[in-house]
């Protein structure tokens, strides 16, 4: 399956298709000239996979070399980015040369960055290892590093030459991870698909949802796709990609980065606002009860002991979202349709009640 994102400045391919992975070397082929590559990779990652990647590009003509972080939150940090760019200049990269992300969302986050500002600038592809970076991180060009202030606060918008899914990677996730990328998967059938949703409803499982994940993966991908085209820089309808994530990256933040995965955060953050929309009639009555049940089908949490209303208040304030004093929150009109509303930044503190 081949998505083609078409951008005024820049358009590229998301091929979803199982055991490309092995083939990557080719894939690369079709995209760039042989030249030197750096794969920045995670401890997890690198052990599954790295070495199978580095083979590939050589045969097919790539010079690559590895650079591995360690797992988690914490590496998606500018120390981390720091190391990745000293790197960067010992192998003697140029402006011709290119990074490959292979991994999670953080590596995804991670090496865009770096590649993003990297000689002002390398090109690079994303080829996500994990549930979550396939069904959304790995699309759109955001590009972040955290800080001790807020989740993803420096960042670029810059868009990869192209998306690599092998949707067998995800056969080696822990099922926490695999979890964790049902989380946005929800979120994105909540948002603005029925159909993916009353597809979520009729499966059993975790395990259910990996046998079917090539069509599910294409679904989010095309719902991403579609928002990305119509907003690339995140000032109109792609802010309803962020349903459940403004209280989600503040319950990373004040929880300690890696307590909470992004996806348990987003769970909890989609059901809280939910919750205290309904209670002000913004949301329809019986909305949270049923985005609740599929929350809990799938094991992922819908509050949390680590709640504390004042940081949680602190850490959004420095969302991203957050202009002239206000911010822009996502709210379901119903089950497959959101909107933006506006609110003073003072108000979110009823969201947190």
């Amino acid at each position: 399956m081949k998505l083609t994102v078409t951008l005024p400045n820049h358009s590229y391919d998301l091929t979803i298709e199982k055991g490309l992975l092995a083939e990557i070397g080719n894939w690369t082929k079709q995209l760039w000239t042989p030249q030197k590559v750096v794969i920045i990779t995670d401890t997890n990652v690198q052990k599954l996979y790295a070495e199978q990647v580095q083979n590939s590009l050589k045969e097919a003509g790539f010079q690559p070399s590895i650079f591995v972080v360690e797992a988690g939150e914490q590496s998606k940090s500018l120390t981390v980015a720091a190391q990745i760019y000293d790197f960067l200049a010992d192998e003697g990269l140029t402006r011709s040369d290119g990074i490959i992300a292979l991994g999670g969302g953080v590596v995804g986050d991670l090496a865009g960055f770096v590649a993003s500002t990297y000689m002002r600038g390398l090109h690079f592809l994303q080829v996500p290892t994990t549930l979550l970076a396939q069904v959304d991180s790995s699309i759109g060009g955001k590009t972040a590093v955290n800080t001790t202030k807020a989740k993803n606060l420096v960042g670029t918008f810059a868009q990869p030459d192209g998306v690599l899914i092998d949707p067998d990677t995800l056969n080696t996730l822990e099922i926490r991870r695999v979890r964790e990328g049902i989380s946005e998967i929800i979120k994105s059938a909540a948002i603005a698909d029925k159909e993916l949703w009353q597809q979520l409803l009729a499966l059993k499982d975790e395990q259910d949802l990996l046998t079917h994940s090539v069509d599910i993966i294409t679904a989010c991908c095309k719902i991403k796709r579609k928002v990305v085209e119509e907003d690339e820089l995140d000032n109109g309808v792609r802010l309803l990609l962020n349903f459940g994530h403004t209280i989600g990256h503040a319950l990373e933040n004040t929880a300690g980065y890696g307590v909470l995965t992004h996806g348990e955060g987003v769970a909890i953050g989609m059901s809280q606002i939910t919750r205290v929309a309904e209670e002000k009639a913004l949301t329809p009555l019986g909305t949270t009860q049923q985005l609740n049940e599929l929350i809990q089908k799938f094991n992922l949490p819908i509050t949390t002991d680590k709640w504390e209303k004042e940081a949680l208040y602190a850490a959004l304030t420095h969302d991203k979202k957050t202009r002239g004093g206000k911010i822009n929150i996502i709210l379901l009109e119903s089950i497959g349709q959101a909107k933006i509303v506006r609110i003073p930044i003072e108000e979110m503190k009823s969201y947190l009640d």
